[in-house]
């Protein structure tokens, strides 16, 4: 019995994956065609929003840090962790890392939100110019709006 002849296919696209050397493709686990998609576009999005947020905690919130507790470290452990997980899903996506990062993001606004209304809303309403409750505020706002899942994979 002989056996007929073997065919290969290469997946449409996979020349693109990596950076291009001289004469070849390096580092091929990054997929820097990725950022073009929807997806990609979403991913960037995400991470400079996270951007966004530990910046205006490390600014704003440092200083009020004693008085929003363990609120306050745990956002920003929320967002230092998600930010950098994002930089490196930005080569490879994954979904499972969308829905641990949209649940962490949901819990620690929330855990936020309350410690912010609670402890920085009655010095706004007395301290004239008092900037740290507007800026923690964005900060427990913004990742409810991109933390909504991404249904497709």
């Amino acid at each position: 019995m002989t056996r007929g002849p073997t065919i290969v296919r290469v997946a449409p696209g996979g020349g693109e994956r990596g950076i291009k050397c001289c004469c070849c493709r390096c580092c091929e686990c990054f997929n820097l065609g990725y950022l073009t998609s929807q997806h990609g576009l979403i991913k960037l999005a995400e991470a400079m929003l996270g951007g966004l947020c530990q910046s205006l905690l490390v600014k704003y919130g440092m200083s009020e840090a004693g008085t929003l507790g363990s609120a306050f470290h745990g956002f920003l452990t929320t967002a230092s962790a998600c930010l950098l997980t994002t930089a490196l899903l930005i080569a490879c996506y994954e979904c499972l890392f969308n829905a641990v990062a949209c649940f962490l993001y949901l819990s620690a606004s929330s855990y936020m939100g309350v410690a912010v209304n609670l402890y920085l809303y009655p010095q706004y309403a007395v301290i004239s110019m008092y900037s740290a409750y507007p800026a923690m505020t964005a900060v427990y706002i913004v990742p409810t709006q991109e933390a909504t899942p991404v249904t497709e994979c």
